[in-house]
């Protein structure tokens, strides 16, 4: 089976809201699970989750700091995955091997995302750049 074929019986099975981007990609929106904008894509071996967390800010000393609170997240709080940046964002992302994905390993890498999207909220929402 391939892994795109594996990807969607998986998030059937997980009774995920989702919509096929293109052939290769999902984009899950399951406010009760806790996963809001998050993207699976399948990249040759790979399976990619990853979604966007929050733009980087502008002041120094806050990135500076949030820089730092992302780093100290990555190494004690993070069960699948790390905080990366992505141009002048901040995303979450996880990578695993396609052709020995199980449901209970996509299952995991979801659920680590909800729980830390969730849990660093309010430490990392002293950075957001406010908008009108």
């Amino acid at each position: 089976m391939s892994s795109e074929d594996k990807i969607e019986r998986y998030l059937v099975r997980l009774s995920l809201s989702y919509e096929k981007l293109d052939g290769n990609s999902w984009l899950i929106n399951d406010g009760e699970k806790g996963l809001e904008n998050v993207v699976v894509i399948s990249a040759g071996p790979l399976v990619i989750v990853r979604v966007k967390v929050m733009e980087i800010p502008d002041n120094n000393k806050k990135k500076c700091e949030l820089f730092e609170t992302l780093l100290r997240l990555n190494g004690s709080d993070m069960i699948h995955g790390a905080y990366a940046l992505e141009k002048n964002s901040i995303i979450m992302i996880d990578t695993l091997e396609g052709e020995t994905m199980d449901i209970e390993e996509l299952q995991a890498s979801l659920d680590a995302f909800g729980l830390a999207l969730a849990q660093h909220y309010k430490a990392l929402s002293q950075y957001r750049i406010k908008t009108n």
